[in-house]
């Protein structure tokens, strides 16, 4: 079997021969692949963790990111990673649409924090339409650059080597995807008790902000 180790997008990886099984060494590695690439604490995660601790529409927001990806994994191993190679302006035109969508969300979170986290009271406000809390997620996980570049670019050239078993491989990444957004979102509800002081809440919703402006910030300076 092949162990994969990997510190993030773009991050250096090892591997390590020591298996027979070609079928299980892809799909134990496309797992893996998959749940390093997305365990990176991002606007797609914090969003996720959000809705878990608020117990909104988990269900829903987990199906639509577990699509997402596996559909993105899909393509990456179907052998679309050239999609932006071939099209110069779509890296630009994703890179500034997210920058422009985290920092009004992100300015969002701000605002509900600096009210007292009132949109963090589903009991006195009700909770979010479904409509609402899907299109959030939706543009989070879609105008995302960095979804595309790990797993239509990154995962797409990895499953690259294991081209018998390139199924396999893409199949178990999803699982990957599948497995962290479920544990995620329902898991929060086990942090329920220390976000029921209103004050836990207001410094959820500052960092959940600033993780979104600095994202956009390394979108926009970092190239």
């Amino acid at each position: 079997m092949t162990i994969f180790s990997c510190s993030g997008t773009g991050a250096r990886m090892r591997w390590r021969h020591c298996g027979s099984c070609p079928v299980l060494e892809a799909a134990v590695n496309g797992y893996l692949v998959a749940v390093s690439l997305i365990l990176a604490i991002g606007a797609q995660n914090a969003f996720v963790l959000r809705q878990g601790l608020r117990r909104e529409h988990v269900a829903a927001v987990v199906a639509v990111c577990a699509l997402s990806d596996a559909v993105l994994i899909a393509a990456g191993v179907a052998g679309f990673g050239s999609l932006s190679a071939a099209v110069p302006w779509f890296g630009a035109a994703m890179r500034w649409l997210g920058v422009v969508f985290l920092l009004v969300y992100g300015g969002l979170r701000f605002r509900a924090a600096a009210r007292g986290g009132e949109a963090l009271q589903p009991s006195e406000n009700g909770a979010a339409p479904l409509g609402k809390v899907l299109a959030s997620c939706l543009l989070l996980t879609w105008a995302n650059p960095h979804v595309y570049l790990d797993t239509l670019v990154l995962i797409g050239s990895i499953s690259a080597q294991y081209a018998p078993h390139r199924l396999a491989f893409g199949v178990a990444a999803a699982c990957g995807s599948l497995s962290f957004f479920t544990a995620l979102g329902f898991g929060a509800r086990l942090l329920a008790p220390v976000f029921a002081r209103p004050a836990a809440w207001v410094w959820l919703e500052i960092g959940v902000g600033l993780t979104m402006w600095g994202i956009a910030a390394g979108l926009a300076f970092g190239g």
